[in-house]
């Protein structure tokens, strides 16, 4: 008889669902892709009933329930850190009361009432331990270390061990305030962008800048040991006692107010998002070298919100640092739902962890619902939708067509990828070769920022031909540069442009990817991992 697990993971951001049945992983989904609120927090019921749904099971068919981390020591660490900073913070701690004492803190009852059918246990690993569960369970390695690198779970921030066949072992931790997560935050929230959502916004507009203030940043707001651990200066922040994350002394630090949403960019602020993304870079690489040396390990997996920064995790592989890297897609609070699963899975009832030499078992972290011919036929025809069914041989033929065109495709095909990236089966398709595509799309379809670059997909037995990548890159969670053959050098005033006006110099013969450092964010596209979308690329 099958054993069922459901992971959890909510109230915070990027709420999720999991199912596993006998430790296979058969649904994931974020809450976002059903109520249409981007980041959603709230309690994933409607992914809950997908992943039961495409389980085949009900309720009353679930063995195990595991949320994604430890309420209490959650809460013990929030009152803590307002009687800390009492009497500031009176104003904060009054909005967050309501939903810690309804639902946040009573999350076992919360539970069993949003699930009545449910009989059974609730297990409540820690946050970092379901990050770390995440990333090494799912991974194509026997034996890894893993480095798990967030905002803030319980008190960790940042956590390392290693993971062996089922069992992982978390040997280190930084702790609450002190976080990489919560530093790239408060420069996010700096810069003008929306906290938890915009950090890849100020990844993507650092190469816009030159790191002038990575002095500024070590000598006040930081204290970087060589092992990867730091202190903050905490003077400079407000988010232990406050609704913002930066404060008066940190704005007048850099000598600029904080930007307002959706105001010009200026230099400063292009010059701040380089400053902090190179010092990202580095607290990174400490942490990576410390983990090495602790476990002496040669594959490393990553997880935690940090994990998606993909710059620091191609420079981290480039570095031959370790032999691979295995970073979780969902690796944000949403992979925490999958990782508690699998800590039930494999360390609560210690099960074997069954490995495919050279495969994850992500499953192209396509785990999302999908739709038949029928089903979305009955859709068009209700909304009145004008349209035309083609024969699947035609398709890509009739598609690539309209690329070469510089049409702008939707394409949706199979089940829905899990994480914040779309790979092939919910994505928007447009010709890598035209340099006026990157800005039709972001302006005229995505409605968002010029300077943010799109992400090539391309061939996995090819990409060796256009970029500077040494392994897979499946997930799109690796940067690598475009190789030097296929770039353009910049004429002469070009090479003067400064800012936003960078964007407009062709500086390969794929410019719609091609950053302005010369960086791509690569997925490769394996045929037996996404057939249909593979033979697209190659028509």
């Amino acid at each position: 008889m099958s054993v069922n697990i459901l992971g959890i993971s909510a109230f915070y951001h990027d709420s999720a669902a999991c199912l596993l049945k006998d430790g296979e992983i058969i649904a994931c989904a974020q809450e976002e892709r059903f109520s249409r609120r981007k980041h959603d927090f709230d309690f994933p019921k409607q992914a809950i009933d997908y992943c039961l749904k495409e389980g085949r099971i009900t309720i009353e068919d679930l063995d195990y329930v595991a949320f994604y981390d430890k309420p209490f020591i959650k809460f013990e660490r929030i009152i803590e850190t307002y009687l800390s900073y009492a009497p500031r913070g009176i104003r904060s701690f009054l909005i967050a009361m309501p939903l810690w004492l309804k639902k946040k803190l009573l999350i076992k009852q919360y539970i069993y009432k949003q699930l009545p059918a449910y009989k059974g246990k609730i297990i409540f690993p820690e946050h970092h331990e379901s990050h770390a569960a995440s990333a090494f369970y799912p991974s194509p390695f026997k034996e890894a270390a893993f480095l798990t690198v967030d905002g803030v779970g319980e008190w960790a921030t940042a956590s390392f061990g290693i993971g062996k066949d089922n069992f992982i072992e978390l040997q280190y931790e930084l702790h609450f305030p002190h976080s990489l997560g919560l530093l790239y935050s408060a420069f996010t929230y700096y810069t003008g962008f929306k906290v938890n959502s915009g950090e890849y916004k100020l990844m993507g507009l650092a190469p816009y800048g030159e790191p002038k203030y990575v002095n500024l940043i070590y000598k006040y707001l930081l204290d970087l040991k060589e092992d990867g651990s730091f202190k903050l200066n905490m003077k400079y922040f407000n988010y232990c006692s406050g609704l913002t994350m930066t404060n008066n002394r940190f704005h007048k630090l850099f000598g600029a107010p904080r930007r307002k949403p959706d105001s010009e960019l200026s230099q400063l602020y292009m010059d701040v998002a380089a400053s902090i993304q190179k010092v990202t870079e580095e607290i990174i690489f400490r942490m990576a070298r410390q983990v090495k040396k602790i476990t002496g390990q040669t594959n490393l997996c990553l997880a935690g919100g940090v994990a998606l920064n993909c710059v620091a995790n191609g420079k981290l592989l480039q570095s031959g640092l370790f032999k691979d890297l295995w970073v979780q897609p969902a690796a944000s609070d949403a992979g925490g739902a999958l990782g508690a699963a699998l800590i039930v899975w494999h360390q609560y009832l210690e099960n074997e962890r069954k490995i495919i030499e050279g495969k994850d078992g992500q499953k192209a972290s396509l785990l999302g619902p999908e739709f038949s011919d029928k089903e979305i036929e009955a859709f068009l025809d209700k909304s009145g939708a004008v349209y035309r069914k083609y024969r699947s041989e035609e398709i890509f033929e009739l598609v690539a067509e309209w690329l070469t065109k510089e049409k702008v495709i939707g394409w949706f095909q199979g089940r829905m990828e899990f994480g914040p990236r779309a790979l092939g089966n919910r994505s928007i398709l447009g010709d890598a070769r035209s340099p006026r595509m990157q800005r039709k799309i972001n302006l005229k379809i995505k409605f968002r920022e010029s300077f943010r670059p799109f992400a090539p997909s391309v061939l996995e037995e090819e990409s060796s031909q256009w970029f500077a990548l040494t392994t897979k890159s499946p997930y799109m969670l690796l940067v690598s540069q475009v190789k030097k053959e296929k770039q353009r050098e910049p004429s002469g005033d070009q090479k003067q442009l400064e800012g936003l006006t960078k964007l407009n110099v062709v500086r390969s013969e794929i410019p719609a990817v091609t950053h302005v450092d010369y960086s791509a964010r690569i997925q490769t596209v394996n045929r037996e991992d996404n057939a249909l979308y593979h033979n697209l690329i190659k028509e």
